[in-house]
């Protein structure tokens, strides 16, 4: 059976990854956000609290609006509650999804299913007896 791997570590490595191993393994932009986490005080606030909860509960649902934060490998098995624009949509940290951002998985938009035309749909409809 095949194993699940992050860049050629296995998932009990990848949670001691140290941070200095895993800048190098992301892409620049994430690098320079994660860098810069001393200009953002949104995101500098959010690891910490992340932090916390994990020593505390870590099966607690950790609720938050900031989308734009990089899944760090510490975070491997916790439960985010992460704000679509309209309800909390729980997002749970595997594998796959470390150094990706905590807003590409709680998709803004939804699907959209049109059906045929119904009465009214067009200007000939009108002329249509209703049954």
């Amino acid at each position: 059976m095949k194993k699940d791997t992050w860049k050629g570590f296995e998932e009990d490595q990848v949670a001691a990854i140290s941070f200095d191993d895993f800048l190098k393994r992301i892409s620049s932009r994430d690098r320079r956000t994660l860098l810069r986490m001393k200009m953002n005080p949104r995101l500098k606030k959010f690891v910490e609290k992340v932090r916390l909860v994990k020593k505390t509960n870590p099966k607690k649902l950790i609720k938050t609006h900031v989308r734009e934060a990089i899944i760090l490998p510490e975070w491997l098995g916790l439960t985010f509650g992460v704000h679509n624009g309209k309800e909390f949509k729980k997002v749970e940290i595997t594998m796959n999804r470390v150094g990706k951002r905590l807003g590409d998985f709680s998709h803004t938009t939804g699907r959209v299913a049109h059906s045929g035309p119904g009465v009214g749909a067009t200007r000939g409809s009108k002329f249509v007896p209703l049954k």
